[in-house]
């Protein structure tokens, strides 16, 4: 049977996976018991196939997972803390953020094993029987994800040890390259491999030409802000956005919420997804430290709905960890148009309805005394401004005002939910994760000509996610003019538009405001926050295995 789809490949190279670990990775290669395979699998058409699947692995340790969220969406201007939960360090910037957090070791070695099995494909290809041009196809692949493992890391931890080869061997031989040299190859990897990338392949899931060219603009904007710019810089990100925006056939949805659609998830916006399935065999990674397998991100952002009145947790309104709340800055400056932006509503739930019928006294709504219900009346309704007492009494159900958001009870993010899983307490999810789409190809469009200095086609760009974005009837009302393009609408308009998509604090840190946006906007993290956090600590797992004093520790840890 032909594999159709990349997730079904992967079902079967999870053991093979250990093959290219990068912690005494000789005993493993040595030890026929661990996985059967012998060393020369990869010289076969199967076994180079199933190396390169395994190498995909790594991509579901980091996108969809709590891992992945904590690093990117924890301690920015749009999101503070949720009632529960660890991790809050990251939140917080305080003496909780320590080289010794296990999600920053964790996360260290899952990168690197996933490098080091790209590095295993592209040294071991020459001497592979598999077919030239799938070859080439397959290497290219492995130079993205290597480029793709190696960003992450350098945006979260800054230049690091930089290997292209693979690693066979246990070394404490190693050291932190430059900036200049870890956009040197990554860039390198992703050019090389949108030379040799089709437009478009088979099996869906894996790297494609439109893919590197998106990823390999967002590393030419984060060099445009860095120590490191060139003065092309931002043309050369517009250039890529423009070819991935007009080449390849894709468009922006007409409907903002249909992006998110768990029925609908294969669709024309998506450029490159990460993909998960029910069965919890295939959602694996390489790494025994990856939580439950599956994307996970439905947990993270439900408030506690289900000890109000008139509910008790179900299947579809999710299990509520409330990881997460929305801060002010988020739902009342950047959501403040709610007449013409139909964003805030397709992405915050509002509304729950009844799952257990009864009589209640109310909780967070002093405008009555007790609520009654049947089975799919409205129990809490979350209107968004701050209704009037007299009005709230009118309505036969609780009115969660702003005045009365806690850390329990707060706008809930719906573009994760998923309402497949086979129980109320099922964490692994199925739905894929969306690494790229186009309406965040516009947004960084808009970027790299503000940067560049063509604000009309910065305001064009932004214009296409806007329209898009309209209620019916006031797509008009939702254009901006080049007077009104600035780098705050810019801001405004990514987090608008990707709200929780593990982008946010990778913007905040390429653009060199994270500590001013996380002052202003952000009361919890205010008092610690400092420019050593435009850097995580080195995980201290990866100083002890070094030679001493070889590997520093970013500064301030």
């Amino acid at each position: 049977m032909i594999v159709k789809n990349i997730k079904q490949a992967l079902r079967t190279v999870s053991v093979f996976a250990l093959m290219f670990t990068t912690i005494s990775c000789e005993d493993l290669l040595k030890e026929e018991i661990v996985s059967g395979i012998g060393n020369d699998y990869m010289n076969t058409p199967k076994g180079f196939e199933d190396g390169v699947n395994a190498a995909y692995s790594t991509l579901r340790y980091f996108y969809g997972t709590q891992q992945g969220l904590t690093l990117t969406e924890y301690g920015t201007d749009i999101y503070a803390t949720g009632a529960d939960g660890g991790y809050k360090g990251f939140h917080f910037y305080d003496t909780q953020l320590q080289p010794t957090v296990d999600y920053l070791g964790n996360t260290w070695d899952e990168l690197y094993r996933g490098i080091n099995t790209c590095n295993a494909i592209i040294g071991r290809a020459p001497a592979s029987t598999v077919n030239e041009s799938i070859k080439k196809v397959r290497v290219a692949e492995a130079k993205f994800l290597r480029a793709q493992y190696y960003f992450i890391l350098f945006q979260q931890f800054g230049p690091v040890d930089l290997r292209l080869e693979e690693t066979l061997a246990p070394t404490k031989s190693t050291a932190r390259v430059t900036e200049a040299e870890m956009y040197n190859a990554i860039i390198k990897d992703f050019t090389d491999a949108i030379a040799d990338l089709p437009a478009s392949q088979s099996q869906y899931g894996r790297a494609t030409k439109p893919a590197a060219e998106m990823a390999l603009a967002k590393v030419y904007l984060a060099k445009a802000y860095s120590s490191s710019k060139a003065s092309d810089d931002f043309s050369k990100a517009a250039t890529l956005c423009q070819s991935v925006v007009a080449n390849y056939g894709f468009s922006l949805l007409s409907d903002f919420a249909s992006v998110f659609d768990e029925n609908n998830q294969k669709n024309s916006e998506i450029i490159f997804a990460v993909q998960y399935t029910s069965d919890p065999l295939t959602n694996v990674t390489n790494n025994t430290n990856a939580v439950n397998g599956g994307n996970n991100l439905h947990l993270f952002f439900g408030m506690q709905y289900d000890v109000q009145a008139g509910m008790q947790r179900d299947v579809f309104y999710g299990r509520p960890f409330k990881r997460l709340r929305p801060t002010s800055y988020l739902l009342d400056v950047c959501f403040a148009d709610r007449t013409n932006d139909s964003r805030y509503k397709k992405t915050f739930r509002d509304t729950w309805k009844s799952n257990k019928p009864g009589t209640y006294n109310t909780a967070f709504d002093d405008s009555k005394a007790k609520v009654t219900f049947a089975s799919g009346d409205t129990t809490i309704f979350i209107p968004g401004y701050e209704m009037s007492k007299e009005e709230r009494a009118k309505r036969p159900y609780q009115v969660l005002v702003p005045s009365k958001y806690s850390e329990a009870l707060f706008p809930t993010l719906m573009k994760f939910f998923d309402t497949k899983r086979p129980d109320m307490t099922y964490e692994s999810g199925s739905r894929d994760y969306f690494v790229f789409r186009l309406a965040d190809t516009y947004l960084m469009l808009a970027e790299a000509q503000l940067g560049a200095g063509n604000k009309q086609a910065a305001t064009d760009a932004l214009n296409m996610v806007r329209k898009r974005a309209a209620w019916p009837g006031h797509e008009a009302d939702m254009l901006i003019t080049s007077a009104q393009m600035d780098f705050e609408m810019l801001m405004q308009e990514r987090a608008r538009e990707l709200a929780g998509e593990l982008t946010r604090w990778m913007d905040l840190k390429r653009w060199g405001n994270l500590v001013d946006r996380v002052k202003l906007y952000n009361p919890q993290a205010a008092p610690n926050v400092a420019a050593k956090h435009l850097v995580r600590p080195i995980p201290q797992t990866q100083i002890d295995r070094s030679e001493a004093g070889s590997f520093a520790q970013n500064t301030g840890y």
